[in-house]
C-alpha cells in the first residue's frame, strides 16, 4: 500500500455525491456512464432539496445541505441493502444466514433420483408382458406373490430343480448348524428374497439327503397343530420323520405369532420324531420376537452375480447346441461361450440402468436371465430386452402397494359376533408410507425420512378410516426392518444444520429405478391416495429443513408430469400464491422439474410468462424464482426480459428476487449474455432499470457459488462452493473478468449504491485467505482487482477501504494481508510501467 496516500479522516464518511476524479486513461464508455450516473444523482438530490426548500419556505445553508445529503445517502444505502437480501430472509431473520446454499445442494441431490437421461416411468408395461422363447416361458410378472401354497408333500421335480439351480447365501452354514442343533429354525426375511428356497434347501440337506426315504412337506401355519401331529405319531412313521416347512404371513386381522413355549414344545416333538422344521416369517413388528428369539435367525440374500449366473446356466444348458453360428466357421457356439456373452451383456451400463436395482431377488434374477437368453438366442430384440428389464422395478412397486388396505374395506368386527377385528390403519400404512417417503426424500437423513413417513401414515390413516384416530405403538419401530422391507440402505454422510455440516445416517433405495417406480405406482394406479399425498407434500413444503422441502419439491414436479392438470390445481397454483416465500420457491422448483420434461416445457413456459406479465405480486415472485433455474423460458434473453418486467414494476418492489435470479442465470452457460444485459440495465435511461442493474451487481458480489450453482458435482465451480461467485468465475471463466469488473466499478462509483458496494467489496477482500491462514480466493482476487482498479483514483479508493478495514475495531485486517491485497491490484500496473520503460 502506498505510504503517501492518506485515508479519509477517521469518522468521516464520503458524501453521497462524492466520486473519484475522472482518470484520462479509463475506458471511455465507463467514464461516460459514470458521469451520467453522477449527474443524474446530483440532479435527483437537487430536486429533493428544492422541494424541501419550497415546502419550508426557508433557505438552506451548506451545513444543512450536507446533513440532508447524508440522510439521503443513508436512506439509499438502506434501500439497496433491502434489495440485496436473500429471498428467504423474511422467514429466517433479518441478519441471520439463509438456507439457499443448502437448498441448492438438496435440489441437486434430489434430481439424481429422477434425472438420469431417460424417463423411467414412461415405458409401456404391456409391450412385453409375456413371451415364449423356445422352451423358455417368459412372463414379466412371474415374481409377483400369488396365493398361499396349500399343505402337502413338496413335489420331487421342484426339489430336483432346487438342487440344480439353488445358490446358497452367505451364512448358509450357520443356518444349517442351528437347524441341526435345535431341530427347529425360525427364518426371517423380506418376501421374495429366496427365504423359502433356503428353507427347502436346509430341510432337503438334513431331512432327506442324510436320511433315506425322508420327505419334505408344507404344513398349515399352525404351530400347535403340528406339535400335536408329531406327538401323536407312533414311532414317527414315514413322512413325519422328514422335514416340515411352515410359512407364517402374520398379516391377517387378529393373527398373533406363536409364543416361545409353543416353539419349545414343537422343538421337543421334532426331536422325539427325528424330524426337522423351518418356520418362514416376514420381517416386521409382528415377527420381531420370533426372529430375535431362541430359534430365530435372519436369512441373508443371495449375491446377485452368482444368482444370475446360476439362472443363466440353467436356461442355456439345453439350448447351447442349437444356437446360431459365430459368423466365422458357422460352428455352433458352446454353452460357455453363451454364458460369457450373457455375462458381458448383463454388465453393460445400459442394461444395468434399465434394471435399476443393485440386488436382484431370485425371481427377478430368473426374469433377467430369461430376457438375456432370449436376446442371445435371437427371440428378443435389444429394445425388447431393455423394456423387459425396466418392468422389474415397476412390478416390485406394484407388489408393495397392491391391496394394502383390503382388510380395512370389510366391516369392523364386533364383540361376540365371531368376526376378527380390523387391524389398525396406522400399522398397515406405515410400511407403504415409508416407501413413499423414501422415494421423495432419498438421500436425506434417517430422521427426516422417518418423520415424513409418520406424517404420511397419519394422512393415509385418516383418509382411509376417518372415524378412528390413528395410533401407533411408540417402541415397535425397527429401522433395520423398514430398510429390509423397502429394499433400502443406510450410508454414513453429512447434512447441513444452521450453516454447518454434521454427521448423519442417510437413506437410499438400493436401486435407482425404485423412486420413480414407487411414485408412478402411487400416482397412476391408486387415485384415492393422491389427496393425502398432496396434503403431505404441502406439509413438507413448510418443513424448515432444506433437505426435506427441496427434495419434496423435486418429487412433486415428477408427480405433476404424470398428471399436470391435477398437479397444477392441487399443488403448483396454491403454493405459488402462498404468503410464505418457502412455499413459493417450492412451487417454482416443482415447475422447473416439470419443465425438464420436453412434453411439459411449453406449458410451463407459457404459465411463467403469463405470471411475469399479468400475475399478482406472489405469482410474479414465484415466476422470478422459476426463471432463475433457466428452463422456464426459451432463451436467456427471454428469461432476462421477464425478470426485468418483474423487477422494474411497482417502484422496484421485487428488485430483490429479480436480481437474485439474474445472478443465478449468470452462474449458468449464458454468463456473457447476462453480464451484457446487466450493463445495459445499469446505463438505461429509466431509473428503475438502473436500480435493477446496480442491485444485481451488488447481489453478484455477495452471492456464494453454492447458493446458485445448478450443475453437477465435479464441475470447476463445484470445487469452489464457498467462494464468492465473481471470484470463482474470474478463475474458471477469465473472459468474464472485464465485464464483471466494469459492473462492480460502476456500483462503487454511483452515489446511491456506493456504500453497499463498498461493504460488498470488503466482504470479497476478506476472503483472500481463511482464518487459519490457508489459501482461499486469492487467485480470483488477483484476476479481478487489477481490472477494477486500473487508475490512480481507483487505487486511492481501494487504499481508503483497506485502511478502514485495518482500523475495524471488531475485525481488524492484519497489515500484511492489507499490503498483499494492495499489491494484487497494483502489481500488474507496475509491470505495465516497466514494459513501457523497456519499450
Amino acid at each position: 500500500m502506498a505510504d503517501d496516500q492518506q485515508p479519509a479522516p477517521e469518522g468521516e464518511r464520503p458524501r453521497a455525491d462524492d466520486a473519484p476524479p475522472k482518470s484520462p486513461g479509463r475506458d471511455k464508455d465507463r467514464d461516460k456512464g459514470r458521469e451520467k450516473d453522477r449527474d443524474r444523482d446530483r440532479g435527483r438530490d437537487g430536486d429533493r432539496d428544492g422541494e424541501r426548500d419550497r415546502d419550508s419556505g426557508e433557505g438552506t445553508g451548506p451545513d444543512d445541505e450536507a446533513a440532508e445529503r447524508e440522510r439521503e445517502r443513508e436512506r439509499a444505502a438502506g434501500r439497496f441493502r433491502e434489495h440485496t437480501r436473500d429471498p428467504l430472509a423474511d422467514e429466517q431473520g433479518e441478519d441471520g444466514p439463509t438456507d439457499l446454499a443448502a437448498a441448492s445442494r438438496a435440489r441437486r441431490s434430489g434430481r439424481t433420483l429422477f434425472d438420469t437421461g431417460r424417463d423411467r416411468i414412461s415405458f409401456d408395461r404391456s409391450s412385453i408382458s409375456s413371451a415364449h422363447i423356445g422352451d423358455i416361458n417368459l412372463r414379466v410378472d412371474t415374481h409377483r406373490p400369488g396365493r398361499a401354497v396349500r399343505g402337502g408333500p413338496v413335489p420331487e421335480d421342484e426339489l430336483r430343480r432346487l438342487r440344480r439351480a439353488y445358490v446358497a447365501p452367505e451364512g448358509y452354514t450357520g443356518l444349517r448348524t442351528a437347524l441341526r442343533a435345535r431341530r427347529l429354525l425360525v427364518l426371517g426375511a423380506a418376501p421374495g428374497t429366496g427365504r423359502t428356497s433356503t428353507a427347502l434347501a436346509l430341510l432337503h440337506e438334513l431331512a432327506v439327503a442324510d436320511r433315506t426315504g425322508g420327505q419334505i412337506s408344507r404344513v398349515e401355519p399352525d404351530v400347535l397343530r403340528l406339535t400335536q401331529k408329531l406327538s401323536s405319531a407312533d414311532g414317527a412313521p414315514a413322512g413325519e420323520a422328514g422335514g416340515h416347512l411352515m410359512e407364517l404371513a402374520l398379516t391377517a386381522p387378529g393373527e398373533t405369532p406363536p409364543e416361545e413355549m409353543d416353539l419349545d414344545a414343537l422343538a421337543d416333538a421334532l426331536d422325539r420324531a427325528g424330524a426337522y422344521a423351518v418356520i418362514v416369517v416376514p420381517l416386521g413388528a409382528a415377527a420381531d420376537a420370533l426372529v430375535t428369539g431362541r430359534y430365530g435367525m435372519h436369512c441373508p440374500p443371495v449375491p446377485t452375480d452368482e444368482l444370475l449366473a446360476a439362472r443363466l446356466a440353467e436356461l442355456l444348458a439345453d439350448r447351447a447346441p442349437a444356437a446360431p453360428g459365430d459368423g466365422g466357421d458357422g460352428a455352433p457356439r458352446g454353452r460357455d461361450d453363451l454364458l460369457g456373452r450373457a455375462s458381458e451383456l448383463a454388465g453393460r451400463a445400459e442394461v444395468k440402468e434399465a434394471v435399476g436395482l443393485k440386488d436382484l431377488r431370485p425371481a427377478e434374477a430368473g426374469l433377467v436371465a430369461s430376457l438375456l437368453a432370449g436376446h442371445l438366442l435371437g427371440d428378443l430384440s435389444y429394445e425388447q430386452l431393455l423394456t423387459g428389464c425396466r418392468t422389474i422395478a415397476a412390478a416390485q412397486a406394484q407388489e408393495w402397494f397392491a391391496g394394502v388396505d383390503r382388510a380395512l374395506a370389510g366391516p369392523a368386527g364386533a364383540d361376540g359376533d365371531g368376526t376378527a377385528p380390523r387391524p389398525g390403519a396406522a400399522a398397515l400404512f406405515h410400511p407403504v408410507a415409508f416407501r413413499i417417503a423414501l422415494a421423495v426424500l432419498g438421500g436425506a437423513s434417517h430422521s427426516a425420512v422417518a418423520s415424513a413417513a409418520h406424517l404420511l401414515t397419519w394422512e393415509l390413516s385418516v383418509q382411509s378410516d376417518p372415524e378412528t384416530t390413528p395410533a401407533r405403538p411408540l417402541f415397535c419401530d425397527d429401522p433395520e426392518t423398514d430398510l429390509a422391507l423397502s429394499r433400502a440402505e443406510a450410508k454414513p454422510g453429512r447434512v447441513e444444520v444452521a450453516g454447518s455440516e454434521v454427521d448423519a445416517r442417510l437413506l437410499w433405495y438400493r436401486g435407482s429405478a425404485l423412486p420413480a417406480a414407487v411414485l408412478s405406482e402411487v400416482w397412476d394406479r391408486h387415485f384415492p391416495v393422491r389427496a393425502p399425498v398432496v396434503r403431505w407434500l404441502r406439509l413438507l413444503a413448510d418443513d424448515p429443513r432444506p433437505q426435506v422441502w427441496m427434495r419434496a419439491a423435486v418429487a412433486a414436479g415428477e408427480l405433476c408430469v404424470r398428471d399436470f392438470e391435477y398437479g397444477w390445481a392441487e399443488l403448483i397454483r396454491p403454493l405459488a400464491e402462498a404468503s410464505a416465500p418457502r412455499r413459493r420457491i417450492f412451487a417454482a422448483t416443482t415447475l422447473d422439474q416439470a419443465a425438464g420434461h420436453p412434453s411439459h416445457r411449453a406449458a410451463v413456459r407459457r404459465a411463467v410468462d403469463d405470471w411475469s406479465r399479468y400475475g399478482t405480486k406472489a405469482l410474479r415472485w414465484t415466476a422470478a424464482m422459476a426463471l432463475g433455474y433457466g428452463n422456464a423460458a426459451a432463451t436467456a434473453d427471454d428469461s432476462l426480459d421477464a425478470l426485468a418486467r418483474i423487477g422494474t414494476r411497482d417502484d422496484g418492489e421485487q428488485l430483490a428476487v429479480a436480481s437474485f435470479n439474474a445472478v443465478r442465470l449468470l452462474a449458468g452457460p449464458g454468463g456473457p449474455a447476462v453480464l451484457r444485459r446487466v450493463d445495459a440495465w445499469t446505463h438505461h435511461k429509466r431509473a428503475e432499470y438502473q436500480d435493477l442493474g446496480l442491485v444485481t451487481t451488488v447481489r453478484l458480489a455477495v452471492t456464494r457459488v453454492d447458493e446458485v450453482r445448478d450443475d453437477e458435482d465435479g464441475s470447476p465451480l463445484g470445487d469452489r462452493g464457498d467462494w464468492p461467485l465473481p471470484l470463482a468465475l474470474a478463475v474458471v471463466r477469465p473472459e468474464l473478468v472485464r465485464p464483471m469488473a466494469d459492473l462492480l466499478w460502476t456500483a462503487l462509483n454511483t452515489a446511491r449504491s456506493k456504500e453497499v458496494a463498498l461493504d460488498a467489496l470488503e466482504s470479497l477482500l476478506r476472503t483472500a485467505v481463511r482464518r487459519d491462514g490457508a489459501e482461499w480466493t486469492r487467485a480470483g482476487l488477483a484476476a479481478l482487482l487489477p481490472a477494477m482498479f486500473a487508475e490512480e483514483h481507483d487505487l486511492r479508493q481501494l487504499d481508503w477501504l483497506l485502511r478502514r478495514m485495518m482500523r475495524d475495531q471488531d475485525d481488524p485486517l492484519p497489515d500484511a494481508q492489507a499490503r498483499a491485497l494492495w499489491w494484487l491490484a497494483d502489481a500488474p500496473r507496475d509491470r505495465r510501467r516497466e514494459e513501457e520503460r523497456d519499450g
